[in-house]
């Protein structure tokens, strides 16, 4: 974990596979516990609140390519990782999760072991995953694609 820090691209590579893949759309169910006001609308206590994460991560006011795979996005001029105000895979505010700091280390540590063990490729023949067909359920999962893992 103490390399982390020096690995700029990985860590944009690491953030924007969630970003992209942005595979829990919909934040899970709030609810108002007091009546309050936001930008003139007024929202009773007990309103349920769902939160369209989707609209983040995908907002073509904040994202270059909010639709393509693309880690610059998380990368300043230099080529130093920025963590982006937009980016909230998580969720947000007092009741986001609260696992984010344990999945975060996760993530990184599984991504860097498996392209440090494996070398990946598609098969000859077999067409690339596609970054455009998503199949929405209540999980945003790819369409099934094959992938060869070659032991380094």
């Amino acid at each position: 974990m103490a390399d982390q820090a020096r690995m700029h691209f990985t860590m944009a590579v690491v953030h924007e596979v969630q970003r992209f893949a942005d595979i829990i759309p919909l934040g899970l169910p709030h609810m108002t516990s007091r009546d309050t006001e936001v930008q003139g609308f007024r929202i009773p206590k007990g309103t349920p609140l769902i939160f369209n994460l989707s609209s983040v991560l995908k907002d073509e006011t904040v994202w270059k390519k909010p639709f393509r795979f693309h880690p610059e996005h998380f990368l300043d001029a230099q080529g130093h990782f920025v963590k982006h105000s937009a980016f909230m895979p998580f969720s947000a505010g007092r009741r986001s999760c609260l696992g984010e700091p344990l999945a975060r280390m996760e993530l990184f540590l599984f991504f860097t072991c498996l392209l440090q063990r494996f070398s990946l490729s598609v098969p000859a023949g077999q067409p690339r995953p596609s970054d455009h067909h998503n199949v929405f359920v209540f999980l945003v999962t790819p369409f099934p694609y094959q992938l060869c893992a070659v032991p380094r």
